[in-house]
């Protein structure tokens, strides 16, 4: 029987790369569970964050940036990501850079099902907007281009119109039982979220290259009554890659693990043990074995 006391709805949050999806998550949650950065393709799986406030249950999909052009196995594995997460969701929040539309939001936008009832349109960092009126004539352009639900500028970073955004969102949910426990808010592991942590501190420790080549796997994760032990690697691709990493004398590596630890001590409330290895597995993300191996689902 469906509930008339509850409302639920799955909402995918879609957009090209570096759009600011995982930072808005963060926001319409009030906690981290999304890693950031300001480079492009951070995020690279499918994760779920929920929130439950009173009757209402939203659980967001957070989806890598969908990108044009590039042809690895890791980069085909994103965008196959990114597109199979509309499917089959109650509402879609299209999320787009403010003045900024370009083929790859175009062609994002053509691929969302006619069956999805509810698509609104996000215009994310209105903050950098130089003059502010031209964001009227961008607005009329996109409402242009489809039959959007409801159109709502926003600054995540600057966390500008993000309760207007939510509650627009609470009004499309549908009556029915909630899905998690009211107090759950990410369906993911502590492993997982262990290795993404990681994999942000190394990102915004070094160059453009690198963050695109490296991954994080943990090997232990166990826990004692005071303390979380946790040994995690980090692979590269190239020997050169490694070196800078690791930084000289290990300071850049020791100061990774650092932020992670601290991070991660606050998240599961416990005091953390971390120890990282970087090691090198050429091509790794041309490599579907390779892929597999470190836990990407290539099915």
């Amino acid at each position: 029987m469906i509930s008339k006391r509850e409302k639920v709805g799955l909402i995918a949050l879609i957009g090209k790369t570096n759009v600011g999806k995982s930072t808005l998550l963060n926001q319409l949650l009030q906690q981290k569970i999304s890693i950031t950065s300001r480079k492009p393709q951070t995020t690279r799986h499918r994760l779920l964050g929920i929130k439950t406030e009173d009757k209402n249950q939203m659980v967001f999909v957070d989806t890598p940036g969908f990108h044009q052009g590039h042809k690895r196995v890791l980069n085909k594995y994103m965008n196959k990501v990114a597109l199979g997460s509309i499917e089959g969701v109650d509402i879609v929040l299209y999320i787009v850079e403010a003045l900024k539309y370009r083929e790859e939001d175009k062609y994002l936008l053509e691929r969302i099902p006619e069956s999805t009832k509810q698509v609104i349109l996000v215009i994310n960092k209105v903050d950098k907007i130089p003059i502010k009126k031209d964001l009227l004539p961008f607005i009329q352009h996109l409402s242009e281009q489809f039959n959007f639900s409801e159109i709502i500028p926003i600054s995540a970073l600057k966390k500008q119109n993000i309760k207007e955004l939510e509650q627009a969102i609470k009004s499309r949910l549908s009556y029915g039982k909630h899905i998690y426990p009211e107090d759950k808010v990410a369906d993911m592991s502590e492993r997982f979220l262990t290795s993404e942590i990681i994999r942000e501190k190394c990102i915004t420790r070094v160059g453009d290259e690198v963050p695109y080549r490296l991954t994080v796997l943990v090997d232990h994760f166990f826990k004692e009554k005071k303390i979380t032990h946790i040994g995690a690697t980090l692979y590269v691709e190239k020997t050169s890659q490694k070196g800078i990493v690791i930084g000289q004398q290990g300071k850049r590596l020791k100061a990774i693990g650092t932020a992670a630890r601290k991070d991660l001590e606050s998240i599961l409330e416990k005091k953390i043990m971390l120890k990282l290895w970087v090691k090198v597995k050429k091509d790794w993300t041309n490599d579907q074995e390779a892929m597999i191996a470190m836990g990407y689902d290539l099915t």
